[in-house]
């Protein structure tokens, strides 16, 4: 495990009916969806930054203290956080960009920490086939308003994401005077690994919650950061995993593979792939895996 410089996940998630992640309005009165064009057809998917964004808000719910927003101190500037990686865990895996103006006695100075974690954006692999929601708002008719129509854009179907960790970067580097202990760094690692068991986007989801935590997921422990999975991972008209693609990239990434594991939902899919285990059982596998790695 001392050689593994990565961890890798690719996952799925059926979505029954859903309103993911906000585009940009196309009429007043109808609310997008972001979409992508693959030749003549459409594909939802929810951006990388609402992804990180969703990983940030549940390891929050499940306890870390998180980097609060801090001002600029440059006319202009963009906020950032703390940029305190030894202290805050999003900090540390999120990474940061900021710009200290100068002042008196100082010079102004840069500081950046590179994501740890690396994600793509959550895209179906069903296309978009134009649904929309009807609504009305009725809170200005007391007023003697009118009723204010408006439609929304919803999809039934299939997302895929992937994320991979830079394991021998947490902790450590950019930000850092001194290491972290290694039991920190695995601990971080572990919260990430809950953060993404549990994972929930929370945009739109008081009229159109829904869940998009794994139901199947493909991961290795990587002497070389590539995300092998990231277009391996598909599912067949039947509505079946295409397990062949799956384990044929894990016999070709043979040398660089350590340790692997496929978890699937009963039911979630058809079909049966040989050797994987429940989803909760990856999860502690993987949690294994990266205590046996810090170790």
């Amino acid at each position: 495990m001392k050689q593994v410089k990565a961890l890798t996940i690719t996952y799925l998630t059926p979505v029954s009916f859903a309103s993911l992640n906000g585009g940009d309005k196309e009429a007043d009165n109808i609310s997008s969806i972001k979409k992508i064009a693959m030749g003549v057809d459409q594909y939802p998917y929810v951006s990388s930054q609402a992804v990180r964004r969703a990983l940030r808000n549940q390891l929050e719910v499940l306890g870390w203290p998180l980097s609060e927003g801090a001002a600029a101190t440059i006319k202009k500037g963009a906020a950032t956080t703390q940029q305190e990686p030894d202290k805050y865990i999003d900090d540390d895996l999120f990474g940061y960009m900021g710009i200290e103006s100068a002042g008196e006695g100082k010079k102004g100075k840069a500081t950046k920490r590179t994501s740890v974690v690396r994600v793509s954006p959550l895209i179906a692999l069903t296309p978009y086939q134009g649904d929309l929601d009807f609504g009305t708002n009725y809170m200005g008719v007391k007023s003697g308003g009118d009723p204010n129509i408006f439609e929304t854009e919803v999809h039934s179907g299939l997302y895929r994401g992937s994320i991979l960790i830079e394991l021998d970067r947490v902790g450590c580097g950019d930000g850092f005077d001194k290491d972290l202990p290694l039991t920190e760094k695995a601990k971080r690692v572990t919260g990430l690994l809950t953060a993404v068991k549990n994972l929930w986007v929370p945009g739109r989801q008081s009229r159109y919650l829904a869940d998009v935590s794994p139901k199947f997921i493909a991961a290795a422990m990587m002497r070389a950061k590539t995300p092998i999975f990231l277009e391996s991972v598909k599912v067949d008209d039947n509505g079946a995993v295409t397990a062949r693609m799956v384990q044929e990239t894990i016999k070709d990434y043979q040398d660089e593979i350590a340790a692997s594991v496929i978890g699937v939902r009963t039911g979630a899919f058809n079909g049966e792939i040989e050797g994987s285990v429940t989803i909760g059982d990856a999860f502690n596998t993987m949690v294994k895996w990266v205590d046996q790695y810090y170790r």
